[in-house]
């Protein structure tokens, strides 16, 4: 008895969507023209996300799937439940042989998905790196961006490329190992390149969002940031105890200064201007600095004992939607729920 043949798609293209209304149809025009028809003997997919879009991302997606219905999937998360998670969502989603991550707000060009699978297919790697060299952008979103990887580079890992990356693609080798590395708190840079497969770098100009505005705002960037430094490095941890070796020598030396004076009677009268008030604010505020360190590694800690899923899917969607489904997608107060999606367990991660 022979096994069937393999109806898997080659390839599956990732797009997490959040407020990308005015760029998705010219994404998806691009990706079709330029790689999709450009290998005419493979098969494709484009798995796109909906992370709780307020706008009608979701929308323009069913219209645009109504075109292509061999072509888009479009999975729809209960909320915003973040870039990541919605990655990490087309990624348990995705079933082609190799699997490409992307924006969909048309700032990756679509035609280095054709180098990526060049390498994938006839140079044999598992997983090649996208590396941003230039922005068509503002000079405060590169100069927060170059910071923001200059310290991931510094704290964490060292092989981080200077403009960072998101537009990756894996072999489906590397994206098993990927998805069993489960976080609460995930940093996608970082899962990628801790798994030690030799990447492929091509190197590419991010070009210009054409229609909306990017919702990476610093506050994301922020709070990303510390989930990678905290997730992959142990630096804060040993700056606390050197900075409290530190103090604790100063406190010496000041004990040691003051028994000094005392012994030959010439200690100053300071009154106000005694410098155990800078020691005590110094040290004061040293101690909080530290306790909010640990208070972020302690609530990494309960968020993955917890372990809940990094996102619920509230609806996919295959092939061409009729009009009374699509209606009741429209309205969040309508519970929806297809029998094939539960039978498949789409409905969680």
């Amino acid at each position: 008895m022979t096994d069937g043949p393999d109806h898997s798609p080659d390839v599956s293209i990732v797009l997490p969507v959040y407020f990308n209304q005015e760029n998705l149809p010219r994404t998806v025009a691009s990706l079709k023209s330029e790689v999709v028809d450009a290998h005419p003997g493979k098969r494709f997919e484009l798995v796109f996300v909906d992370d709780g879009s307020g706008d009608k991302s979701l929308d323009v997606l069913l219209d645009l799937q109504r075109r292509h219905p061999e072509l888009l999937r479009v999975i729809k998360l209960t909320r915003n439940f973040g870039q990541v998670s919605a990655q990490w969502c087309g990624y348990s989603h995705a079933r082609g042989k190799i699997v490409v991550s992307m924006s969909a707000d048309g700032q990756d060009p679509a035609r280095l998905v054709n180098d990526m699978l060049d390498a994938h297919w006839k140079e044999g790697y598992e997983i090649v790196i996208c590396t941003r060299q230039e922005r068509d952008e503002s000079a405060y979103r590169v100069a927060t961006s170059r910071v923001f990887y200059w310290l991931m580079r510094k704290l964490s890992f060292s092989n981080m490329p200077e403009g960072g990356f998101d537009f990756v693609s894996m072999s489906r080798r590397a994206l098993d190992v990927f998805l069993a590395n489960r976080e609460a708190h995930p940093f996608f840079q970082g899962q990628v390149l801790w798994m030690g497969f030799t990447p492929k770098m091509i190197p590419y100009r991010r070009e210009a969002r054409v229609g909306g505005k990017s919702r990476w705002t610093f506050a994301k960037k922020l709070t990303y940031l510390i989930d990678g430094v905290l997730s992959y490095s142990y630096t804060p941890l040993r700056m606390m105890s050197l900075i409290g070796l530190f103090f604790a020598l100063c406190g010496f030396i000041y004990a040691v200064v003051i028994a000094i004076f005392r012994l030959t009677g010439t200690l100053p009268r300071l009154g106000l201007l005694n410098p155990l008030m800078v020691v005590v604010l110094v040290m004061g505020g040293t101690q909080m600095l530290m306790l909010g360190i640990i208070g972020e590694y302690i609530w990494r800690t309960l968020a993955q004992s917890r372990n809940r899923p990094l996102y619920v899917v509230d609806r996919v969607y295959e092939g061409i939607a009729d009009e009374r489904e699509r209606q009741r997608a429209a309205d969040p107060a309508t519970p929806v729920r297809l029998a094939a999606d539960s039978a498949r367990g789409d409905s969680l991660p």
